[in-house]
């Protein structure tokens, strides 16, 4: 009888492959659901109790199961097929197909080979991560359901979308449905977030409980009239009880060692935030890696809007400062012209009293000023010097103009910032002093109209 080691099975892997659903919280929220008649949302039918996930589901019957360990130990270490030495390379051909995850093992011609599948515990391509918790109640009415469709289908048509659910729900005009939320999937699949309110007769409305909504989407003809629409998958989005965390995480998943599940307990980034999921075959690696790739490119969107974002508040704050620095030289300009005011009110106040001593020690303290200003060694003193000493450096320049000199770009900047720092500061100097001569030729005529008016009286 012609022998075919190991011919992979064509329902290898199938488990692995409808175990994770295509959302972004794989292994949870299978809900199993008992076909009901009408549909009421006042009246939810019995949707029976909600499975934990297919990748947590244990076995259930013992016996079975110790069957299967003995021989997967008989094929993997002492097949009896042959009866000779070709026994010891079947052995480890079926260690390899049970390292990859595939196959069949023949161990005995009187017993049917074993099926060796992704959740084998001699699999080596496992591994676990983490998910995101949800934290959604069911009160919340959070139904996911993910299209054969691009983002950009849906956006597009996403009225004749709510129409067409609307219609599923059977066109009752008391329920509504409503988006939360459209996002990007691989493979050109999309996630679509809705919630249904339904308003009563006396002008209340609720949401539609997930769980209720769900298990209307489960029924069989509700499902195919889904699939028409281009849904591949529909699921809660509602938080675990504390329950359900702990029998997750007290039961390791089937083909996980209870000693890898652990250690990801130990690891757990985020406890509160974080659960840990396994990764079973390279098919369940790569939709990982698509969805963490897709995440990646929604962040990097979002941080190219806030950089946007970051560089429009800066133009404003620009023309902000400007606007300040406007406002204030205006204000600097209106309090020297109501200086001038108060200056002319009070010479006309002081008009016709003598001058009091205040006011001839403020005249003594003005000359004072002038005469510094005026001072051959005081400021105007030293404008005259630099600009001599300008003069000459052109006139020294002109004649030895065939000399070059060359000085460092680095010094050359130091240098024009310094002289442009002087020029500003002796701009500013110039500028005080104008103004302050300004102040005193007004106190002066105010002081001669008064010793005038005084002199009238006198006389």
């Amino acid at each position: 009888m012609a022998f075919n080691f190991g011919t992979p099975s064509g329902t290898s892997g199938t488990a692995a492959a409808t175990a994770a659903p295509a959302g972004g919280f794989g292994g949870f929220g299978t809900t199993s659901t008992t076909a009901g008649s009408a549909f009421s949302f006042s009246t939810p039918a019995n949707t029976g109790t909600t499975a934990l996930g297919g990748l947590f589901s244990q076995p259930t019957q013992a016996p079975a199961q110790s069957n299967q360990l003995i021989n997967t130990a008989s094929a993997l270490s002492a097949p009896t097929l042959l009866g000779d030495e070709r026994d010891a390379i079947l052995a480890k051909w079926n260690q390899l197909q049970a390292f990859w995850g595939t196959g069949k093992g023949y161990f005995n011609n009187n017993i049917p080979p074993v099926e060796f599948t992704l959740e084998n515990p001699f699999c080596r391509f496992k591994a676990v991560g983490y998910s995101c918790m949800p934290n959604n109640k069911d009160e919340d009415g959070l139904v996911v359901l993910v299209f054969n469709k691009k983002e950009t289908d849906i956006r597009s048509q996403q009225q004749q979308l709510v129409e067409s659910l609307h219609k599923v729900l059977g066109g009752n005009q008391t329920l509504t449905v409503n988006v939360e939320g459209i996002k990007t999937l691989p493979d050109d699949q999309t996630e679509v977030v809705i919630y249904v309110v339904e308003r009563s007769p006396n002008g209340t409305s609720r949401r539609v409980p997930a769980t209720t909504l769900y298990a209307h989407f489960e029924q069989a003809n509700i499902k195919t009239q889904l699939q028409q629409l281009g849904v591949t998958l529909s699921m809660t989005r509602t938080e675990l009880s504390p329950a359900q965390i702990k029998q997750l995480l007290q039961n390791p998943p089937a083909g996980v060692d209870p000693i890898i599940w652990e250690q990801a307990k130990v690891d757990n980034p985020d406890s509160e935030k974080l659960i840990p999921v396994p990764m079973v075959g390279f098919k369940e690696l790569l939709r990982r890696l698509k969805v963490q790739d897709q995440m990646t490119k929604q962040h990097q969107t979002r941080l190219d809007i806030i950089s946007e974002d970051i560089g429009e508040l800066q133009k404003n704050q620009t023309t902000t400062m400007a606007k300040i620095a406007q406002y204030k030289r205006k204000l600097m300009d209106l309090s020297h012209r109501t200086l001038q005011v108060l200056i002319k009110q009070e010479i006309q106040r002081k008009s016709g009293y003598a001058i009091q001593a205040d006011e001839e020690q403020l005249r003594v303290q003005l000359d004072t000023i002038q005469g510094e200003l005026n001072a051959p060694t005081q400021f105007k003193g030293r404008l005259n010097e630099l600009m001599s000493q300008i003069r000459m450096q052109n006139h020294f320049g002109a004649v030895k103009s065939e000399e070059r000199y060359y000085i460092d770009a680095d010094l050359l900047r130091e240098i024009k910032q310094h002289l442009k720092q002087q020029q500003e500061g002796l701009s500013h100097l110039i500028s005080i002093i104008k103004d302050d001569l300004e102040d005193i030729k007004l106190v002066e005529h105010g002081l001669n109209e008064t010793i005038h008016i005084r002199g009238g009286v006198f006389s």
